[in-house]
Protein backbone atom coordinates (compact mmCIF):
# COMPACT_ATOMS: atom_id res chain seq x y z
CA UNK A 1 0.00 0.00 0.00
CA UNK A 2 1.23 3.44 -0.62
CA UNK A 3 2.15 3.07 -4.16
CA UNK A 4 -1.28 4.25 -5.31
CA UNK A 5 -0.12 7.69 -4.29
CA UNK A 6 1.66 8.17 -7.66
CA UNK A 7 -1.22 8.24 -9.42
CA UNK A 8 -2.94 10.75 -7.08
CA UNK A 9 0.33 12.76 -7.53
CA UNK A 10 -0.25 13.08 -11.38
CA UNK A 11 -3.03 15.32 -11.30
CA UNK A 12 -0.52 18.07 -10.20
CA UNK A 13 2.43 16.60 -12.76
CA UNK A 14 3.51 19.08 -15.07
CA UNK A 15 4.47 16.04 -17.53
CA UNK A 16 2.38 12.90 -16.33
CA UNK A 17 2.74 11.08 -19.90
CA UNK A 18 6.27 10.75 -18.67
CA UNK A 19 6.77 11.42 -15.26
CA UNK A 20 3.85 8.70 -14.19
CA UNK A 21 5.08 5.77 -16.11
CA UNK A 22 8.81 6.65 -14.92
CA UNK A 23 7.71 7.01 -11.15
CA UNK A 24 5.74 3.41 -11.60
CA UNK A 25 8.81 1.47 -12.45
CA UNK A 26 11.15 3.58 -10.02
CA UNK A 27 8.63 2.59 -7.01
CA UNK A 28 8.42 -1.32 -8.26
CA UNK A 29 12.19 -1.56 -8.03
CA UNK A 30 12.53 0.81 -4.83
CA UNK A 31 9.95 -1.77 -2.82
CA UNK A 32 11.73 -5.03 -4.32
CA UNK A 33 15.44 -3.43 -3.32
CA UNK A 34 14.70 -1.30 0.39
CA UNK A 35 11.47 -3.07 1.56
CA UNK A 36 11.57 -6.67 0.42
CA UNK A 37 14.86 -7.18 0.14
CA UNK A 38 16.26 -5.17 3.64
CA UNK A 39 12.95 -7.59 5.47
CA UNK A 40 14.90 -10.92 3.97
CA UNK A 41 18.55 -9.88 5.12
CA UNK A 42 16.43 -8.90 8.40
CA UNK A 43 14.91 -11.95 8.68
CA UNK A 44 18.42 -13.85 8.65
CA UNK A 45 20.21 -12.05 11.12
CA UNK A 46 17.64 -11.47 13.71
CA UNK A 47 16.33 -14.12 15.65
CA UNK A 48 12.03 -14.38 15.04
CA UNK A 49 11.84 -14.96 19.34
CA UNK A 50 14.19 -11.50 20.28
CA UNK A 51 12.75 -10.19 23.60
CA UNK A 52 12.99 -6.63 21.80
CA UNK A 53 10.66 -7.78 19.30
CA UNK A 54 6.49 -7.70 19.10
CA UNK A 55 5.74 -10.80 20.81
CA UNK A 56 3.06 -12.69 23.18
CA UNK A 57 4.08 -10.44 26.40
CA UNK A 58 5.21 -7.64 24.54
CA UNK A 59 2.37 -5.62 22.79
CA UNK A 60 4.14 -3.13 21.71
CA UNK A 61 7.58 -2.59 19.41
CA UNK A 62 10.62 -1.79 21.97
CA UNK A 63 13.31 -1.54 19.28
CA UNK A 64 13.79 -1.03 15.46
CA UNK A 65 14.39 -4.21 14.31
CA UNK A 66 17.06 -1.88 11.78
CA UNK A 67 18.14 -0.69 15.25
CA UNK A 68 18.61 -4.03 16.46
CA UNK A 69 20.64 -5.61 13.64
CA UNK A 70 23.48 -2.76 14.06
CA UNK A 71 22.80 -3.28 17.67
CA UNK A 72 23.62 -6.95 17.82
CA UNK A 73 26.35 -5.96 15.35
CA UNK A 74 28.41 -3.56 17.83
CA UNK A 75 27.69 -0.69 15.49
CA UNK A 76 25.94 1.59 18.45
CA UNK A 77 26.48 4.67 16.15
CA UNK A 78 24.99 3.64 13.35
CA UNK A 79 21.73 2.45 15.43
CA UNK A 80 21.26 5.82 16.42
CA UNK A 81 21.77 7.39 13.00
CA UNK A 82 19.35 4.45 11.77
CA UNK A 83 16.51 5.97 14.17
CA UNK A 84 16.95 9.59 12.64
CA UNK A 85 16.82 7.71 9.37
CA UNK A 86 13.33 6.13 10.48
CA UNK A 87 12.02 9.07 11.98
CA UNK A 88 12.59 10.70 8.93
CA UNK A 89 11.03 8.30 6.98
CA UNK A 90 8.14 8.88 9.26
CA UNK A 91 7.75 11.84 9.05
CA UNK A 92 7.91 11.36 4.53
CA UNK A 93 5.35 9.21 5.32
CA UNK A 94 3.06 11.21 6.90
CA UNK A 95 3.22 14.11 4.92
CA UNK A 96 2.44 12.18 1.69
CA UNK A 97 -0.94 10.79 3.45
CA UNK A 98 -1.89 13.94 4.86
CA UNK A 99 -1.10 15.34 0.77
CA UNK A 100 -3.18 12.47 -0.79
CA UNK A 101 -5.91 12.30 1.54
CA UNK A 102 -6.11 16.39 1.20
CA UNK A 103 -6.32 15.58 -2.21
CA UNK A 104 -8.50 12.80 -2.45
CA UNK A 105 -11.45 15.03 -0.64
CA UNK A 106 -11.11 18.08 -3.42
CA UNK A 107 -11.53 15.35 -5.94
CA UNK A 108 -14.38 13.68 -4.20
CA UNK A 109 -16.02 17.28 -3.33
CA UNK A 110 -15.63 18.39 -7.51
CA UNK A 111 -17.33 15.22 -8.48
CA UNK A 112 -19.76 16.03 -6.21
CA UNK A 113 -19.13 13.05 -3.51
CA UNK A 114 -18.59 14.96 -0.78
CA UNK A 115 -19.53 18.05 0.64
CA UNK A 116 -18.78 21.21 -1.10
CA UNK A 117 -16.72 23.15 1.18
CA UNK A 118 -14.09 20.67 1.33
CA UNK A 119 -13.19 22.15 -2.27
CA UNK A 120 -12.84 25.67 -1.56
CA UNK A 121 -8.79 26.45 -2.23
CA UNK A 122 -6.89 29.78 -1.22
CA UNK A 123 -4.90 32.03 -3.59
CA UNK A 124 -2.16 28.74 -3.79
CA UNK A 125 -4.60 26.28 -5.28
CA UNK A 126 -4.26 25.07 -2.11
CA UNK A 127 -7.74 22.98 -0.65
CA UNK A 128 -7.60 24.48 2.90
CA UNK A 129 -10.98 23.07 4.08
CA UNK A 130 -9.75 19.57 3.24
CA UNK A 131 -6.32 19.76 4.60
CA UNK A 132 -8.02 20.88 7.97
CA UNK A 133 -10.64 17.98 8.09
CA UNK A 134 -7.65 15.77 7.42
CA UNK A 135 -5.67 17.35 10.07
CA UNK A 136 -8.17 16.76 12.67
CA UNK A 137 -9.09 13.63 11.95
CA UNK A 138 -5.59 12.58 11.82
CA UNK A 139 -4.96 14.23 15.32
CA UNK A 140 -7.64 12.94 16.97
CA UNK A 141 -6.65 9.04 15.48
CA UNK A 142 -3.07 10.02 17.13
CA UNK A 143 -4.43 10.71 20.66
CA UNK A 144 -6.65 7.84 20.60
CA UNK A 145 -3.13 6.11 21.74
CA UNK A 146 -3.64 7.88 25.00
CA UNK A 147 -6.68 6.19 25.40
CA UNK A 148 -7.31 2.28 26.87
CA UNK A 149 -3.03 1.93 26.83
CA UNK A 150 -3.21 2.46 23.09
CA UNK A 151 -5.89 -0.54 22.40
CA UNK A 152 -8.23 1.96 20.24
CA UNK A 153 -5.37 3.21 18.45
CA UNK A 154 -4.14 -0.53 17.07
CA UNK A 155 -7.93 -1.09 15.97
CA UNK A 156 -8.10 1.57 14.24
CA UNK A 157 -4.57 0.85 12.92
CA UNK A 158 -5.80 -2.40 11.78
CA UNK A 159 -9.34 -0.97 10.60
CA UNK A 160 -7.19 1.32 8.11
CA UNK A 161 -4.86 -1.30 6.82
CA UNK A 162 -7.80 -3.13 6.11
CA UNK A 163 -9.02 -0.13 4.15
CA UNK A 164 -5.80 -0.18 1.67
CA UNK A 165 -6.52 -3.51 0.95
CA UNK A 166 -10.04 -2.52 0.04
CA UNK A 167 -8.69 0.50 -2.08
CA UNK A 168 -6.48 -2.62 -3.92
CA UNK A 169 -9.74 -4.54 -4.72
CA UNK A 170 -10.82 -1.74 -6.58
CA UNK A 171 -8.21 -1.08 -8.53
CA UNK A 172 -7.44 -4.16 -9.47
CA UNK A 173 -11.34 -4.57 -10.71
CA UNK A 174 -11.02 -1.00 -12.70
CA UNK A 175 -7.72 -1.95 -14.14
CA UNK A 176 -9.24 -5.35 -15.20
CA UNK A 177 -12.66 -3.78 -16.81
CA UNK A 178 -10.06 -0.60 -17.78
CA UNK A 179 -7.74 -3.13 -20.47
CA UNK A 180 -10.88 -5.06 -21.38
CA UNK A 181 -13.28 -2.12 -22.20
CA UNK A 182 -10.17 -0.97 -24.15
CA UNK A 183 -9.79 -4.04 -26.57
CA UNK A 184 -13.62 -4.37 -27.04
CA UNK A 185 -14.24 -0.83 -28.24
CA UNK A 186 -11.27 -1.91 -30.77
CA UNK A 187 -8.29 0.45 -29.52
CA UNK A 188 -4.83 -0.06 -29.72
CA UNK A 189 -3.37 -1.13 -26.63
CA UNK A 190 0.36 0.62 -28.18
CA UNK A 191 -1.75 3.50 -27.79
CA UNK A 192 -1.86 3.83 -23.96
CA UNK A 193 1.32 5.78 -22.77
CA UNK A 194 1.70 2.86 -20.01
CA UNK A 195 0.81 -0.94 -20.31
CA UNK A 196 1.04 -2.53 -17.16
CA UNK A 197 2.81 -6.19 -17.89
CA UNK A 198 1.38 -9.76 -17.04
CA UNK A 199 -2.58 -8.74 -17.88
CA UNK A 200 -4.93 -10.26 -16.98
CA UNK A 201 -2.91 -12.15 -14.36
CA UNK A 202 -1.76 -9.26 -12.80
CA UNK A 203 -5.16 -7.70 -11.99
CA UNK A 204 -7.03 -11.03 -10.95
CA UNK A 205 -3.84 -12.62 -8.51
CA UNK A 206 -4.03 -8.91 -6.69
CA UNK A 207 -8.04 -9.19 -6.41
CA UNK A 208 -7.97 -12.80 -5.14
CA UNK A 209 -5.09 -12.14 -2.92
CA UNK A 210 -6.69 -9.13 -1.42
CA UNK A 211 -9.94 -10.73 -0.85
CA UNK A 212 -8.01 -13.59 1.03
CA UNK A 213 -6.51 -11.12 3.32
CA UNK A 214 -9.58 -8.88 3.90
CA UNK A 215 -11.75 -11.88 4.58
CA UNK A 216 -8.74 -13.39 6.81
CA UNK A 217 -7.80 -10.24 8.75
CA UNK A 218 -8.72 -11.76 11.84
CA UNK A 219 -8.54 -15.02 11.53
CA UNK A 220 -6.62 -15.94 15.10
CA UNK A 221 -9.26 -15.24 16.64
CA UNK A 222 -12.06 -17.09 15.22
CA UNK A 223 -9.07 -19.95 15.43
CA UNK A 224 -8.26 -19.77 19.05
CA UNK A 225 -12.21 -19.02 20.11
CA UNK A 226 -11.52 -15.59 22.02
CA UNK A 227 -13.02 -13.20 19.76
CA UNK A 228 -12.55 -9.85 20.78
CA UNK A 229 -15.89 -8.26 19.34
CA UNK A 230 -14.35 -4.73 19.85
CA UNK A 231 -11.82 -4.98 18.08
CA UNK A 232 -13.37 -7.08 15.10
CA UNK A 233 -16.43 -4.44 15.02
CA UNK A 234 -13.55 -1.41 14.75
CA UNK A 235 -11.00 -3.37 12.54
CA UNK A 236 -13.78 -4.29 9.96
CA UNK A 237 -15.84 -0.88 9.85
CA UNK A 238 -13.93 0.30 6.99
CA UNK A 239 -15.77 -2.33 5.30
CA UNK A 240 -18.73 -1.71 6.54
CA UNK A 241 -18.45 2.39 5.54
CA UNK A 242 -17.18 1.51 1.99
CA UNK A 243 -20.32 -0.70 1.40
CA UNK A 244 -22.20 1.83 3.28
CA UNK A 245 -21.15 4.46 0.61
CA UNK A 246 -20.55 2.60 -2.59
CA UNK A 247 -24.28 0.75 -2.32
CA UNK A 248 -25.67 3.85 -0.46
CA UNK A 249 -24.27 6.76 -3.72
CA UNK A 250 -25.52 3.73 -6.24
CA UNK A 251 -29.18 4.06 -4.67
CA UNK A 252 -29.09 7.84 -4.50
CA UNK A 253 -27.80 8.78 -7.60
CA UNK A 254 -29.63 5.25 -9.59
CA UNK A 255 -26.56 4.69 -10.84
CA UNK A 256 -25.38 1.47 -12.38
CA UNK A 257 -22.29 -0.05 -13.69
CA UNK A 258 -21.78 0.61 -16.89
CA UNK A 259 -20.94 -2.28 -19.53
CA UNK A 260 -17.94 -2.09 -20.99
CA UNK A 261 -18.98 -1.01 -24.99
CA UNK A 262 -19.86 2.32 -23.02
CA UNK A 263 -17.25 3.40 -20.93
CA UNK A 264 -15.80 6.83 -22.07
CA UNK A 265 -12.38 6.80 -22.44
CA UNK A 266 -12.46 10.38 -23.78
CA UNK A 267 -13.60 12.48 -21.18
CA UNK A 268 -11.23 10.28 -18.73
Amino acid sequence: MGTEFVAIAAAESKNPEKSVPQATRNVFWRITLFFIGVIFVIGLMIPYNDPNLLNSDLEAIAMSPFTLLFKNAGMTVAAGVMNAVILTSILSAGISSMYVSTRMLYSLSKSEKAPKFLGKVNSRGVPTNALVVTSIVGALCFLSSLVGEGTIYYWLLDGSSLLGFIAWLVIAASHYRFRKAYVKQGRNLNDLKYRAKWFPFGPIFAFVLCSIIVLGFNYQDFVSGTIDWGKFIVTYSGGFVFLICYFGYKFVKKTKIVPLEEIDFDHL
